[in-house]
């Protein structure tokens, strides 16, 4: 049995690093949607349409669970199981651990334009906290300066303190990275935002939320699992970024397939 996880491209990759750090016993088959990159821009609708024909690929082939590593996937997936399979997204661990950590409840979200138009992050966090008060702003430029491994670029560090600049206006102390891609840059959103803002990762904010469905999964297993990459398109640049990415973690078994 192993756990599916999918993102529109390799942003979801920061997600599975925490997961397998945490869980290096689990077998992982992985999903990147590249050749339909990026959800962010896509209509409701479609992302709908494209999650659930990824998630039906991952259930065909024989997951137990199911981790969407995309916030715009998240935000039009409400669902907590699929064909009798349970999942889980990244929203409802990131919005619980911003409200927990920020002092001042004055919470910033960096997201797609799909995530944030959704407004599905001040949803749930005024659900955790009505005093709450969340201060949104779409990124539209990140995910493809991830894509494109522009992680020290002075570009991106540009587009980024642009993005960033009205956020820290309001007073936020708290930032969630509203996409799985936005870690890759984490170290230049940190930079823009400066030492006092803490950055929320989804990727470690949904290790607790899936540790028990793991743990029924694989038991008292004590061999080192295996990491299977798929994608629906597949260059060398790519597989190359997915590489630097998972570090320290190997990938077992690179795959193209077609949804």
């Amino acid at each position: 049995m192993k756990i599916g996880v999918f993102d529109s491209g390799v942003g979801g990759l920061t997600v599975l690093r925490e997961l397998g750090q945490h869980f290096p016993s689990v077998d992982f088959l992985y999903l990147g949607d590249t050749a339909r990159l990026p959800y962010g821009t896509k209509s409701p609708k479609t992302i709908r349409e494209y999650s659930e024909q990824v998630m039906n690929f991952l259930i065909d082939q024989g997951v137990g669970a199911i981790v969407i590593a995309c916030n715009t996937a998240s935000s039009q997936v409400s669902e907590s199981e699929w064909r009798g399979v349970p999942v889980f997204n990244v929203i409802e661990p990131g919005a619980l651990v911003a409200t927990r950590k920020s002092k001042s409840q004055r919470i910033g979200v960096l997201g797609t334009r799909a995530t944030i138009t959704s407004d599905v992050y001040a949803k749930k966090i005024k659900k955790l906290n009505p005093a709450a008060l969340v201060f949104s702003q779409s990124c539209p430029l990140l995910v493809p300066l991830a894509e494109e491994g522009w992680i020290n670029d002075p570009v991106t560090d540009f587009v980024i303190a642009r993005y960033v600049k009205p956020l820290l206006e309001n007073k936020i102390d708290t930032m969630i990275l509203g996409c799985t891609h936005y870690p890759i840059l984490r170290q230049a959103i940190q930079k823009a935002c400066g030492p006092d803002v803490h950055l929320v990762d989804s990727g470690l904010a949904i290790c607790d939320s899936i540790s028990e469905i793991i743990l029924d999964i694989t038991g008292n297993r004590k061999q080192k699992g295996s990491i299977h990459f798929c994608t629906t398109d597949l260059s060398e640049h790519t597989e190359k970024l997915a590489q630097q990415i998972l570090k320290p973690l190997v990938i077992t078994k690179t795959e193209t397939i077609h949804l």
